[in-house]
């Protein structure tokens, strides 16, 4: 049983070809890891073959994870970097399909009584969310929905404190700026003329 030993004995275990405590940190760990590739790709499915591959390379490469250390952080790592991985092929891909499609489909109207106001503004943090560049946005993934420390989230993105801090910063701005912006297109100043 590898139920009640720590994530870095079952590391050890991993090392010499033990699946059951491979399985024990896939049962401890899929959550997070599944959260955070689904946060950055918006794809279920892709985010289930991201969470496989994490731990087909935590199988892999068993024995260059230090096992002294909370295997948590590590698995992010391997996330996000799968994640930018798959975001950016697509990215190329949908831009061209995008071009593609300009040309033959006409936009469809969407129809505004069809919305709630908290609809509106959950779509509105999720587009300003996937607005944000890809290292101020993996912050945010990381820190609000996922809650990694500063110190946690610089070491999944090999980065020093300072900078996180500095981009988690930048990120608020952004999101406040573009939530401002966002007000302000669906509350229109009405202007009275009563000459």
């Amino acid at each position: 049983m590898t139920s009640g030993l720590s994530d870095g004995e079952l590391v050890l275990r991993v090392r010499v070809g033990d699946l059951d405590a491979l399985g024990e940190l896939y049962e401890r760990h899929k959550g997070a890891v599944y959260r955070t590739a689904l946060a950055i790709t918006r794809d279920e499915s892709v985010a289930e073959d991201i969470l496989q591959e994490t731990f087909l390379r935590t199988y892999t490469y068993a024995r260059s994870i230090d096992e002294s250390l909370p295997l948590g952080p590590w698995l992010y790592r391997v996330a996000v970097n799968l994640s930018y991985s798959w975001s950016s092929r697509v990215k190329r891909w949908l831009n061209v399909l995008q071009e593609t499609l300009d040309q033959w489909v006409l936009p469809a109207s969407p129809s505004p009584e069809a919305l709630t106001e908290e609809r509106e503004w959950q779509q509105a943090l999720m587009r300003a969310i996937d607005d944000l560049p890809d290292r101020h946005r993996t912050v945010v993934i990381l820190y609000y929905l996922e809650e990694l420390t500063l110190k946690e989230i610089a070491y999944v993105m090999d980065l020093p404190e300072g900078t996180v801090k500095s981009r988690l910063y930048h990120a608020r701005e952004m999101l406040r700026v573009h939530l401002d912006e966002q007000e302000h297109r669906l509350i229109p100043e009405v202007a009275y003329d009563f000459t």
